[in-house]
């Protein structure tokens, strides 16, 4: 999981660890440490904001796709540009969700993810390549 915001990374941690197939790992709060911490911990999925300082999301993707190219990547991020939506899937990532929408998104996203399913933000999905992964 990472985001610069604090209470809003425990929000997602505590949402998440009250799931019990589900486990956080690890925690960031800039790009550099997100792909740091891919690389050490190798997950099988990565929460990651875009508005990220030292390295934005969306670099700090390209990167771990190339250092752990098996963890899916669920953008969880404030922007609903669809310029940014294309580029992240075009990334590879798997899922897509606006920051306000995810305490009715988040755990659904990652159900789909992880069954191998890409998601998208409800109100989004026509700005995404409908493409499969």
């Amino acid at each position: 999981m990472v985001d610069d915001h604090e209470p809003f990374r425990r929000f997602v941690s505590s949402t998440i660890s009250e799931q019990t197939n589900l486990k956080v790992i690890g925690e960031g709060q800039d790009g550099l440490e997100a792909v740091h911490q891919a690389e050490a911990l190798r997950p099988d999925l990565i929460l990651l904001d875009i508005g990220l300082p030292r390295l934005n999301g969306i670099e700090a993707a390209r990167r771990i796709g190339e250092l752990v190219p098996n963890a899916r990547i669920i953008f969880l991020t404030q922007e609903s540009s669809p310029d940014l939506v294309r580029e992240a899937f075009s990334l590879g990532a798997w899922g897509y969700v606006v920051k306000v929408l995810a305490g009715d998104e988040l755990l659904s996203a990652v159900e789909s993810v992880m069954q191998g399913k890409q998601f998208c933000s409800n109100g989004l999905d026509g700005h995404r390549d409908l493409n499969p992964v």
